[in-house]
Order: structure tokens, then sequence, then C-alpha cells
């Protein structure tokens, strides 16, 4: 964030950054009910308040998962964007075919 957006109103600019980056994203927010905040910590979001947190603590975990990884193996590459786009439209997409 800007210093201008820090010393005005913070929480407002704080979730202008995120609706910001999603739109430049092209990503769905209700695809991706959570980010890390650079500097700050997580924001999630759910069609309830335990929906919410039940993300929160999700978004938590992969992180610890993701830190875990990079601590292990450093010069890990990223996931394919095919592979990724797999996994998660399997479940989610127009055609999903996989479910738990």
């Amino acid at each position: 964030m800007r210093e201008a957006e820090i010393a005005g109103d913070y929480e407002q600019e704080t979730g202008k950054v995120i609706v910001e980056t999603f739109q430049q994203s092209g990503r769905d927010p209700q695809q991706v009910p959570g980010v890390l905040v650079y500097s700050h910590g997580p924001f999630a979001w759910g069609k309830d308040a335990a929906d919410a947190v039940h993300n929160a603590v999700v978004l938590e975990e992969v992180a610890a998962m993701a830190m875990a990884t990079r601590q292990l193996v450093p010069a890990i590459a990223p996931m394919q964007p095919a592979l990724l786009d797999k996994h998660f439209l399997r479940k989610h997409g127009k055609h999903a075919y996989y479910g738990q």
C-alpha cells in the first residue's frame, strides 16, 4: 500500500486494494474466498460467519504448507497453470466431474 493509503482511511483502503487486485487478476472472489495481504495478514469471507471462519482456517493451513515447502525446497517451481486449473475446474468448473 502507498503511504497515502496507509495514512488515510486505512481499513477502507485495505479493502480497496483487495478489490482492485481481484479486478486486475480477473479472479472471482466467490471462487477464492480468502487472501493474504502483504505486511498485514489474512482476510476471508463466506456465505455466513461460520463459512468465513472455515475459509480463514483453510487459508492459514495452506499458507503454512506453502511456507514449509519453500523452507524445504527453496527453488521449487510454481505449479503449472494447466495443472492448477485441472485441480480447480474438475471440482468447481462448468464441467465439474469430481466431488468429495
